[in-house]
């Protein structure tokens, strides 16, 4: 009796320190823990996703846009001005470095907003003074003012309609800081403490990060919202996919990030394991520099299409769990133009466009290959060694470059590459998103446009598209977009991906975001 009794012991306190230790196979570094710096979903999931809220959130597993610290909100009937009511008795994290003495209120929110917004906020320049969303969006253009009506009252009055306004007020980059924190940074001449010891709403409170290595979070017991059972949340940064999935079978890991397809089946069949899929909102591409030579001729651009054999990575890199890409947007969002023609992989075809452009001899380049999985592109060493044998056939020596994800990304977005494998995940279901995010004009600047490539007719399109509110007028301007797209090949779009996610099988209340981040709130361990 008395060795049942140890046993049931035993197993009781290891239940208990699972569910208080939560590890998170991830697969990268996040490059700041303020989510309004980056674009990336590594840094995302270590940011908003953990540590952050906004005035309007997305209902879990879906693109419902709901109340999160704004309870409500009403607009105007001409659309301009919208009037936020803010939730009461929301506490900001308790640190070792930070102790709140006031509730979040409406000053938070201007404070954050005009960080963004306002060059001559005096955080505005911290960090860089680059805000890659915001600015990329043209969220300046479009916010005229944000006023305080009372401490729990915010207005935002819009320079015009923004049909996309209210999705983007629940993306990661409009999170809320506290004011009262910045404050007290600035007072020590610590402002960029602000970015890198982060305190904020959420369910989790930063604990400490070692670069490279982990992240630790412990559970903040005054979160305002419902929860699961998670004390600690660990995220152990492990880039190799099949590292990974070692750690997932041996339990140092209960979630892995961007499993490779190779290890699917095999997860399948662990009886310890359980994987969820799901069709992808997103693309994996190769973006060609416009402003570099011999990027900048149309017909190289063309000839790289005709390149590439799509197909081949499907079945290599992808395992079949991917379909082939000819347009920016996915098929699952809407106004995808399904009438646009893909280039066909044509060896002779390629040719024939580099002999037309005096590059008969082809060229030499360099191409960056993704350090780490994403969902988009899981293996991107792999896949720049098949487009590196590709583009051999047609004459184009590529030389394959890669660097850490933090460093690959604020080199990509200075326009410091030839080639650039790159892929994206929907932020808020809008085509907007994509398009104007990634290829509009106002993108080059902030560094998102990775190909620096501004098309009048089509930036005319997307931005007519996002001004008005006729879902009609926005389909037809979004499809007319994507033929413009299509026909001047800034990228070669290659892959929408099936998205898989792994865990151990006693993890509960996760739910897959259609958006693509990981989200532990409200998951349990049982």
């Amino acid at each position: 009796m008395k060795t049942i009794l140890i046993i049931l012991f035993i197993a009781q306190f290891q239940n208990q320190a699972f569910a208080k230790n939560f590890v998170y196979c991830s697969e990268g570094s996040p490059s700041s823990f303020n989510a309004q710096l980056v674009t990336d979903g590594t840094s995302v999931n270590a940011t908003a996703a953990t540590l952050y809220n906004n005035l309007v959130g997305f209902e879990e597993g879906t693109t419902k846009i709901i109340p999160s610290l704004a309870s409500s909100w009403e607009i105007s009937k001409d659309k301009l001005v919208y009037t936020f009511n803010l939730r009461k008795g929301v506490k900001f994290h308790t640190t070792k470095y930070f102790a709140p003495t006031r509730d979040f209120n409406a000053t938070d929110v201007v404070f954050s907003i005009d960080r963004m917004r306002v060059k001559t906020h005096p955080f505005h320049d911290v960090s860089g003074g680059k805000y890659e969303y915001f600015d990329g969006m043209e969220m300046g253009k479009t916010i005229k003012e944000v006023k305080i009506l009372d401490p729990y009252k915010v207005q935002i009055t819009l320079s015009n309609q923004d049909a996309t306004f209210l999705a983007n007020m629940a993306m990661s980059f409009m999170n809320i800081l506290s004011e009262e924190y910045g404050s007290k940074l600035a007072g020590a001449n610590k402002k960029s403490d602000i970015d890198n010891f982060p305190v904020g709403t959420g369910a989790f409170l930063f604990q400490s990060y070692a670069k490279d290595s982990v992240i630790k979070y412990s559970n903040n017991p005054q979160f305002w919202g419902k929860h699961g059972n998670i004390d600690k949340l660990i995220f152990a940064i492990t880039p190799d996919a099949n590292v990974r999935h070692q750690k997932l079978k041996t339990n140092e890991c209960q979630f892995v990030n961007e499993p490779s397809p190779s290890d699917i089946a095999e997860m399948k069949k662990n009886p310890a394991l359980k994987v969820m899929q799901d069709a992808g909102l997103n693309v994996g591409y190769l973006s060609m520099n416009v402003t570099k030579k011999p990027f900048d001729n149309l017909l190289v651009r063309q000839a790289i299409n005709h390149a590439l054999n799509k197909k081949s990575y499907i079945d290599a890199i992808y395992l079949g769990n991917a379909v082939v890409a000819k347009n920016p947007i996915p098929p699952t969002i809407w106004s995808y133009n399904d009438s646009v023609k893909d280039y066909e992989y044509s060896v002779e075809k390629a040719k024939a466009l580099l002999a037309k452009a005096g590059l008969a001899n082809g060229f030499e380049t360099e191409m960056w290959t993704l350090p780490v999985s994403r969902p988009y592109n899981p293996n991107g060493k792999k896949m720049g060694e098949l487009m590196q044998a590709d583009l051999a056939k047609v004459g184009i020596k590529v030389k394959l470059l890669s660097f850490d994800w933090p460093t690959y990304l604020k080199k990509a977005s200075q326009g410091e590459h030839q080639m650039l494998q790159m892929g994206w995940t929907g932020d808020n279901g809008d085509p907007d998103n994509f398009l104007n995010t990634l290829l509009g004009c106002g993108s080059i600047a902030s560094g998102s446009n990775y190909s620096k490539w501004c098309d009048q007719k089509f930036n005319k399109d997307v931005v007519d598209a996002k001004t008005t509110t006729d879902v009609k007028k926005r389909t037809a301007l979004y499809k007319d977009a994507q033929k413009i797209f299509k026909e001047q090949a800034p990228w070669a779009t290659i892959a929408h991906s099936t998205v898989f996610k792994a865990m151990a099988k006693n993890v509960k209340g996760y739910k897959i975001d259609p958006l693509g981040h990981d989200n532990f709130t409200n998951v349990s361990v049982e």
